[in-house]
């Protein structure tokens, strides 16, 4: 049961269009506007507040493991925020919570600004689809579009491994299996052991993080599966470069070289404030494997791969300075925060 503060605090998030509520000790309610944390005019909170609104969302067994980890993510629903991602942790030996409100319904290509090249991606049999960028970029937003595109188009088994649940799919053309960590198993590298041997057609992974759920990732995608994973980097270079370096000697050639036949795309992408201030604006990043990319990336030339990015256009590649180009231009952005983000400052002046 959820503490009355905790329901009105989100009610009120709702109606501010926050992406994001924040619940610390000492300052008050915070929510995240269009990019920006903006405090609210209520007193600030108390440690009791925190405890009790914490507490108030955990069953025996996830206070226990909160009580162990000193953290723990979960998902709720709420009555006007719909489904919405709770992480707790500590700070000073106090409970806090970071609340990402999810909605409940999965935007279009076109409301995302997603790239068309997105969908054919998706309609790929097999391979590695790879989805980067920081902490609150829409990563898991586009990784759910996919699902559902995979879901309105295809009959096939998707099998999902997350932490938590953000999204729920109904069933539609495919039969969608959606397990979370914690909840229905124990770990992601226990899930990944053992989604294999349930008949999946896609594998989504909620986040990669070690050299177990990598490994087992692009052994799925080269063995005839659509694996689709996040990662946390901030371009497509970045991205592979994290992949190989998790992995050393012998292990590290045998993974460039499934990561070379297996990978389908790279989106990199993140959410940058529009030029009127009233929301957000995808900005992105997109490699496509072709033979060039694959060539570099079983050579582990990867700092080659800017290149093919610059010049792979008529193919849908896209470089992010080029994005930030394209959106400026078109007064989505405006200039300063185009300049901000662009890899090569002095270039993009």
């Amino acid at each position: 049961m959820r503490s009355g503060l905790l329901d009105r605090l989100l009610m009120d998030a709702t109606r501010q269009t926050a992406s994001d509520l924040h619940l610390i000790v000492g300052i008050p309610p915070a929510f995240r506007v269009n990019g920006d944390i903006i405090l609210s005019n209520k007193d600030a909170l108390r440690p009791e507040d925190l405890s009790a609104m914490a507490y108030s969302l955990l069953t025996k067994e996830q206070r226990q493991k909160f009580d162990e980890d000193r953290e723990y993510s979960l998902s709720i629903v709420h009555k006007e925020g719909g489904r919405i991602r709770v992480t707790l942790y500590l700070r000073d030996g106090n409970p806090e919570m970071s609340l990402r409100l999810c909605g409940d319904r999965i935007p279009q290509r076109q409301e995302l600004g997603l790239p068309s090249q997105i969908d054919e991606l998706a309609r790929r049999r097999n391979g590695l689809i790879l989805i980067t960028g920081p902490t609150g970029a829409g990563k898991t937003t586009t990784l759910n579009y996919i699902v559902d595109l995979i879901n309105r188009e295809r009959r096939c088994k998707i099998i999902t491994i997350e932490d938590p649940i953000e999204y729920v799919h109904t069933n539609k053309r495919a039969v969608v299996v959606q397990q979370e960590v914690y909840t229905d198993t124990i770990s992601f590298n226990r899930a990944h052991i053992h989604v294999l041997r349930q008949d999946p057609d896609v594998i989504v992974v909620g986040e990669v993080r070690d050299y177990e759920e990598i490994a087992t990732a692009l052994t799925a995608a080269e063995t005839g599966h659509l694996v689709l994973a996040t990662l946390h980097s901030p371009n497509v270079m970045l991205c592979l470069e994290r992949i190989v370096g998790v992995f050393e000697g012998n292990s590290q050639r045998k993974i460039i070289l499934q990561l070379a036949n297996s990978l389908n795309g790279i989106l990199a992408q993140d959410l940058l404030p529009s030029a009127d201030r009233t929301g957000r604006v995808l900005a992105y990043e997109l490699l496509i494997a072709n033979s060039a990319v694959r060539k570099l990336v079983r050579e582990n030339q990867l700092h080659q791969l800017e290149t093919v990015l610059q010049t792979g256009g008529r193919e849908g590649m896209v470089l992010m300075d080029n994005c930030l180009k394209d959106l400026y231009q078109r007064c989505l952005i405006s200039y300063d925060t185009a300049l901000s983000r662009a890899r090569y400052p002095e270039d993009f002046k």
